[in-house]
Order: structure tokens, then sequence, then C-alpha cells
């Protein structure tokens, strides 16, 4: 994420979406443990397309959780993802730092 683009900017982008009509869900790191690369709280926005913006991990995790988003939006149901180190894709979703993080994923209605 650019060190530019807030936690702000990003719920300003997915109320901008929502008004163009896009179906969204909205991504939070709500717990970190360990070296995490990004904080609690941190956002990441996913239209129906993918297209998104924001960040809540960086690298292979963010197509993860984009991908699941997707599912999200379609299905209307959340999803709380956890993603590290101990888990055996750790390194193919690009937690190899030894932290963990969990996202929960909500469609925006």
């Amino acid at each position: 994420m650019s060190e530019t683009i807030t936690e702000l900017d990003v719920l300003k982008t997915a109320e901008r979406w929502a008004g163009e009509g896009r179906k969204l869900a909205l991504a939070t790191v709500v717990e970190t443990w360990g070296s995490a690369p990004r904080p609690s709280g941190s956002h990441l926005v996913i239209d129906e397309e993918g297209n998104f913006e924001g960040s809540v991990s960086g690298g292979c995790v963010e197509g993860a959780v984009v991908s699941e988003a997707v599912d999200v939006i379609e299905a209307g149901e959340p999803r709380m993802l956890e993603f590290g180190v101990a888990d055996e894709t750790a390194w193919r979703v690009g937690l190899s730092c030894g932290g963990r993080i969990r996202v929960y994923v909500e469609k925006v209605n």
C-alpha cells in the first residue's frame, strides 16, 4: 500500500465505489501475532471484479484475500481468514516473516 493512502482513504473509496453501484467487500485485519506486515485495523476494499484498494498484508496474502472477498460478495456470508507461518501454505501466501494475521471479510451493503 502506498504510504500516502490512509485507512480513511480506503473507506472513502468504498463509499465512492458503493455510490457507483459496485458490489463490495471490506477486509479488515482483526488480529496479528508476531511479525505482521500490516497492523490491526488495516483495510482492503474489493469490488465484484476483483479491483481493490488498500492493504491487509501484501504479496500473495492479498491475492488470497481478494479471491475470498469475491466469493463473499457472491455468497453474502462473511468469512474469517487466518494466515501464518504455522500454516503449511505460509510460504506460498507470503507470511514467511514468522507472524500470523486474522482478516475478517464482509460484504458491504
